[in-house]
């Protein structure tokens, strides 16, 4: 089986202001670890796909600092994406990409730059997992991750008929979209899984089923005769999820846990760093006295936290922000509210 590693490394961030920048995405940062978050994600996956073998897209923008925190893969592999999109495009023109490079056999599997992993092994056993059963079923496969908790924030998968001779394998009944909090308890009780975004399919599977099922992205595709710029301008942006699985009936799912996931906010911080005896998250030069659950990111100066729960506090040269985690959520209504001049202090 020849394998591919797609990595989806666009988006700005916004939630991880005033750190994150468009031209310094939270993909490029170590936000989890030392390691910045794209190199993580790339060192995780060339056990299953050497660099030549690795593609990742990204803003037309960062393909520089792409390259350059990624040396080893050819340069031709650092897509750029003149506009956002969407998965369904983005994803689209990778399987176009590994169908002219290698053919239509080969396997993509594919993953976001911005995730935690706390199981690494575990992890890529999963993939390898879905990669076999991308190849022997000619299958769309999603690993829906175990739920650690009822967390309105991410999607859900409901698993359906088992796949005869098949251990864990499942056809997909649904997805769900975020649900309130109570929906999502009761649907962790009955057996569903979070919707990763982690997949593995044959590329010419894919745009199989693309062609057959996603006139968003399709036409498009088919115009630009291997024009990425072309592509994306005429594309109409569409997640993948609803664009191309929701409507295929080619879609299995593998169940995963390998301590996922989806570094969303500051306050997520919380769940996937190192913390201390008190149950704070810190990075940088901070101390805590008589303080618990909060996280810190401290890239300039010195935080020192004394009688204070559940904040959030994080510093760049020439700006520091205090919030609560319940509200580090929602910073796109502090940054819309923000002066120009503030909002990225250079």
């Amino acid at each position: 089986m020849s394998r591919w590693a797609v990595i989806l490394a666009g988006g700005v961030g916004s939630r991880f202001w005033p750190v994150s920048t468009p031209d310094r995405p939270k993909q490029l940062l170590p936000l989890v670890t030392a390691e910045p978050m794209l190199a993580a994600t790339l060192r995780r996956v060339q056990p299953l796909a050497p660099p030549k073998h690795t593609l990742v897209l990204t803003n037309a923008s960062l393909t520089g600092a792409v390259r350059q925190l990624a040396p080893d893969l050819p340069p031709r592999n650092v897509i750029a994406e003149p506009r956002p999109a969407g998965t369904a495009a983005a994803l689209a023109w990778a399987a176009d990409t590994v169908v002219r490079l290698d053919g239509p056999d080969a396997v993509m599997i594919c993953v976001h730059a911005d995730w935690a992993i706390g199981d690494e092994p575990g992890f890529r056993d999963a993939l390898e997992r879905a990669a076999r059963a991308a190849e022997k079923h000619h299958a769309l496969i999603t690993i829906g991750v175990v739920p650690t908790r009822p967390d309105p924030g991410f999607g859900y998968i409901q698993g359906g008929d088992m796949v005869h001779g098949e251990e864990l394998l499942r056809r997909v009944a649904r997805f769900v979209e975020k649900p309130d909090r109570a929906r999502a308890e009761a649907m962790r009780r009955e057996g569903y899984l979070w919707n990763s975004g982690i997949f593995a399919w044959r590329a010419g599977d894919f745009l199989a089923e693309l062609r057959a099922h996603t006139p968003e992205v399709a036409p498009a595709l088919d115009n630009a005769a291997g024009d990425a710029t072309r592509f994306f301008a005429e594309v109409k942006p569409i997640a993948v999820d609803v664009g191309v699985l929701e409507r295929s009936s080619r879609v299995m799912m593998l169940p995963g846990d390998f301590a996922w996931d989806d570094v969303g906010t500051w306050a997520s911080l919380g769940r996937v760093r190192a913390r201390d005896a008190q149950d704070n998250a810190v990075s940088g030069s901070v101390f805590a006295h008589e303080a618990a659950r909060n996280v810190v990111h401290a890239e300039a100066g010195t935080v020192v936290l004394y009688g204070v729960s559940d904040l959030v506090v994080v510093t760049r040269e020439g700006l520091t922000l205090v919030t609560t985690r319940e509200h580090s959520a929602d910073l796109k209504r502090l940054i819309d509210a923000l002066p120009p001049a503030m909002r990225d202090p250079g």
